[in-house]
């Protein structure tokens, strides 16, 4: 492979970490809008909930479209045509006349949106490898990790003086300054010279790895911990506005104290993965995940309407810090490296796929108990430990963990 020469400057990489974080600050900074959405636009909550779905199903259909494109077009033009889109349904979001035209731009939204996820990842592979990789890779996940901590809490603060429309405006001003950026400072990484290396380089046999146990399990188990995810995410404003009676700013905190505790589990894993395996973390967080699932459940069958219940869903939401990033190494780590590509498209759509149903099926509960959330959550959570254990029963000792995590 020839020498990468040119290295990933602050400048591209603070670009690309503002690429990741469109799908995060596009669904967490208009949360706080919902109950007024639902009533403006006539609507019930699972209306404007399926917003919130189809967006997330929008951005795994278009891992899977950008990935193999970039493949063979270069990265640039996808990543152009990506952010286009992503700007201009933006715009057709922020003036919709009806709850329909409002789900067709979100959707649209999320296909345009998750062209920078997928291609920014690939453009920092393309220039670095190894630790250095690794490092700029982390950097730009840590950047995309403060979105869900400040999105929520913005939103709240301007949901009164600007309304859902103008944070949906906020939401097109931030695809503008990506695209602006994109132009501005990225530059082609995939050489014609490579994309023809690629191609004719192919073994069809390296596919064979994604049928493998490891993978199908570890993937099968990132996209039912999505689903949890998600399922809170999705029921949090009617569940901390509409159940406890919290308002827009004090949902904004709490949301914000639930992701900052996701954070401090993914600081605090990748400390202790040099005593344990990925496996042994992933399994200890989603246990107590688990656990913190089963106490909201009791709680939300009992009654509880007041803050008692933010104890046990923080309990419930903090520890999958500990899983998403290790189970998606583990996915990762089990496919041979011309497969690479492909795998991770596939983890992307069933990430946001799996993340898209959950939303919906808690909206169809409705907005006045937190049953529907806790009934998908712990579902969801079970076949994330089902499949996890699954995926490393039996392996062989060459499909083991082979992550270099230094």
């Amino acid at each position: 492979m020839p020498e990468r020469s040119s290295r990933v400057t602050p400048a591209m990489l603070i670009t690309l970490g503002l690429l990741a974080a469109a799908a995060p600050l596009s669904t967490d900074l208009y949360l706080s809008a919902f109950p007024t959405m639902a009533e403006d636009l006539a609507t019930s909550a699972t209306g404007v909930q399926l917003s919130l779905t189809t967006f997330l199903v929008g951005a795994g259909a278009g891992q899977v479209l950008f990935g193999p494109w970039s493949d063979r077009a270069g990265r640039m033009r996808p990543l152009l045509v990506g952010l286009g889109v992503y700007v201009l349904a933006s715009i057709v979001a922020a003036i919709a006349p009806s709850i329909t035209i409002l789900v067709l731009a979100r959707f649209l939204q999320g296909i345009g949106g998750s062209s920078g996820m997928v291609i920014g990842r690939a453009m920092i592979l393309d220039r670095q490898s190894g630790t250095e990789a690794a490092r700029a890779l982390n950097i730009m996940m840590a950047m995309t990790g403060i979105a869900p901590i400040v999105a929520p809490l913005a939103g709240s603060l301007l949901v009164d003086p600007l309304g859902w429309r103008g944070i949906l405006w906020v939401i097109f001003g931030i695809a503008a300054i990506s695209l602006l950026a994109a132009v501005c400072v990225l530059r082609e990484t995939l050489p014609t010279q490579e994309r023809e290396r690629r191609h004719s380089d192919r073994q069809p046999g390296s596919w064979r790895s994604l049928l493998s146990r490891p993978y199908i399990g570890t993937t099968v188990a990132f996209a039912f911990t999505m689903g949890v995810l998600m399922s809170y995410i999705s029921a949090s404003p009617f569940v901390y506005q509409t159940i406890i009676g919290m308002d827009e700013i004090s949902y904004g905190l709490a949301f914000a104290l639930n992701a900052i505790g996701m954070s401090v589990a993914t600081i605090s894993s990748n400390r202790l993965s040099t005593r344990y395996s990925l496996t042994r973390l992933a399994g200890i967080g989603l246990g107590i995940s688990l656990v913190g699932t089963v106490a909201t459940l009791v709680c939300a069958a009992a009654g509880v309407e007041s803050w008692p219940l933010m104890i046990p869903l923080f309990m419930a939401v903090a520890p999958l810090g500990m899983v998403l990033g290790n189970v998606s190494a583990m996915a990762m780590s089990a496919v041979s490296p011309r497969a690479t590509g492909l795998a991770s498209s596939l983890l992307g759509l069933g990430q946001f796929t799996l993340a898209g149903i959950a939303g919906a099926l808690v909206g169809l509960g409705g907005e006045t108990t937190a049953l529907p959330m806790t009934i998908i959550m712990l579902a969801s959570g079970v076949i994330a430990a089902i499949c996890l254990t699954a995926s490393r029963v039996g392996a062989r000792q060459g499909d083991r963990e082979t992550v270099d995590i230094t």
